[in-house]
């Protein structure tokens, strides 16, 4: 015999109704009919025939079910009922009981903890017992759903601890906690989502312009480095065969320099780059994440969502290309007396370079000491012989007669000049912030002040022990060259474009200021002010 799921409709269908035997019987002639379909059909006749053979029988004759018919319908209506139920497809819940080709879910029981579709369902809609299951829409992974305490569904969410909750949870371990629907919380934390995308994409934006801009600057030290080396080539290329060890030594200074700078780009690069790798893959489990669209999957994945990956702030770190103010000079200085003539070319060359970095600064009237004038325009200063009734000012020096300027620098290059002339003594230079103001005070580096002093005495820089230098005509106007970065402060005679002394190796960590000292007015004869001059570059 043919199984019954080979069969087609035509095989199980009534005679009389057409549509499959609904508790069919036999008549005694061997056809097959629903039994109400016969019933109805001899109920209104005399005579009883088979609707299908015309057997006429004399006595309306006892129909019996036919068992072996009602069991081929019943497996053929299960094979209908299974071939019409549609298979599972991606995203969809799988009956947990079909074998081979799975089908789509209809409900799922959280007493079982399977799901199953419309056919195995069919036990929980008959037996008594299985009827008092609950059921739910479909759900995958349903143990995972569960209270691992309570057996309840997660169906809350707790925001005090930020987990999933059951019913039962909100009453006893979280009975004070504020909590929600899954859908609720599900909304909220895709909105972050959204908003932890688009700030990892700005932090990526940011990182590649702090790329190109490292990368713009060596490109600028190249030029630099490249434009310094073809001086000092000019210099030692005059000075022959006999200084050619001192040109090899310039030049390795330089390229050191470079060298150092390039290397520091390749590893600020390299950590750009790291970090740009570490949050695009941030970015990947956001927008995976994102795509969850089950609440409570979502939810738990999201409390394993890494932490942000450390990063650096990038505003404030910058490539200070290298300065090569002093170094050719520094390499002249043990020919000095061969090399006096590129020497002052040398001189002349750099003071025109540092005149480039050239700042405004005005005098401020708070940091002045009480004899001290200052010009309204903030350019002068010169010692008024007498005391004014001025405001007790923190910021005010007392009692040496000192100024600051109202601007400060903490990074980069910066330069500007002081007219000296037709003075006998005075002190100039830059001072940090944190300097002591009050009280007599040795202005030397290790007490925050960089300073140049001229008296009758000459010209020094104050150190421990104070820098004499030569004084080789009559200063006029003095420059002051800060690189912050590099812990360099230099002095110029800006009228003979002479290097006077420069202080290296300084440590800077907070804002410097110019700094001015007219001295006494010695009866007259110290009477001009101190000028700060604009800077007028002359080849």
């Amino acid at each position: 015999m043919a199984s019954a799921t080979t069969w087609c409709e035509e095989n199980f269908s009534c005679p009389i109704c057409l549509d499959v035997f609904n508790s069919p019987v036999t008549t005694p002639c061997g056809h097959n009919f629903c039994r109400t379909c016969i019933t109805t059909c001899w109920d209104g006749q005399v005579q009883y025939k088979c609707p299908v053979c015309n057997t006429l029988f004399q006595t309306r004759p006892d129909v019996q079910v036919n068992t072996l018919i009602s069991e081929m319908v019943d497996q053929f209506r299960s094979s209908v009922r299974v071939k019409e139920q549609p298979c599972v497809e991606p995203g969809e819940v799988p009956c947990d009981v079909c074998t081979g080709t799975q089908l789509k879910a209809v409900k799922s029981c959280l007493v079982c903890f399977i799901s199953y579709c419309q056919t195995h369902l069919e036990p929980h809609q008959r037996v008594a017992v299985l009827k008092k299951h609950r059921l739910v829409e479909p759900m995958d992974r349903l143990e995972d759903r569960m209270c691992k305490k309570h057996n309840q569904l997660l169906e809350l969410f707790c925001k005090t601890e930020q987990v999933c909750v059951c019913l039962l949870c909100t009453v006893l371990d979280h009975k004070s906690h504020p909590v929600v629907p899954l859908k609720e919380e599900y909304e909220v934390k895709t909105a972050q989502l959204g908003k932890i995308e688009s700030e990892v994409q700005q932090m990526i934006q940011e990182r590649k312009l702090k790329i190109k801009e490292i990368k713009d600057t060596v490109e600028m030290s190249k030029k630099d480095a490249d434009r310094e080396i073809a001086d000092g080539s000019q210099v030692f290329t005059a000075l022959k065969r006999s200084i050619e060890k001192w040109q090899d030594e310039f030049n390795q200074t330089v390229k050191e320099r470079l060298k150092s700078t390039e290397k520091q780009v390749e590893d600020l690069i390299k950590e750009l780059e790291q970090e740009i790798e570490d949050l695009t893959n941030r970015i990947s489990e956001v927008k995976q994440l994102s795509h969850i669209e089950d609440h409570l999957h979502f939810l738990k994945t999201f409390r394993s969502l890494k932490d942000p990956p450390p990063t650096r702030d990038w505003t404030t770190v910058e490539v200070r290309p290298p300065s090569y103010v002093g170094t050719l000079r520094r390499s002249l200085d043990q020919l000095e007396e061969t090399l006096n003539m590129e020497m002052k070319k040398l001189c002349a060359a750099e003071l025109k370079r540092v005149q480039q970095y050239e700042v405004d600064v005005t005098l401020d009237p708070d940091t002045a000491h009480p004899w001290l004038i200052l010009s309204e325009d903030g350019k002068q200063v010169h010692h008024g012989g007498q005391s004014k009734k001025l405001p007790d000012n923190p910021k005010r020096f007392t009692p040496n007669l000192c100024v600051l300027t109202r601007q400060s620098f903490s990074s980069g290059r910066f330069y500007f000049e002081f007219q000296v002339k037709d003075k006998t003594a005075w002190r100039l230079g830059v001072a940090r912030e944190s300097i002591n103001r009050k009280g007599w005070i040795i202005l030397t580096p290790e007490n925050g002040y960089w300073t140049l002093y001229f008296n009758n005495d000459g010209l020094v820089f104050k150190d421990n022990p104070a820098v004499h230098l030569p004084l080789r005509a009559e200063l006029q106007k003095v420059g002051v060259f800060v690189d912050y970065d590099e812990g360099l402060v230099s002095f110029y005679d800006v009228e003979a474009r002479v290097h006077i002394y420069s202080a290296t190796g300084c440590t800077f960590s907070e804002p410097l200021y110019p700094f001015l000292c007219p001295e006494f007015c010695d009866k007259g004869k110290n009477s001009a002010p101190l000028i700060i001059s604009p800077v007028n570059q002359t080849d």
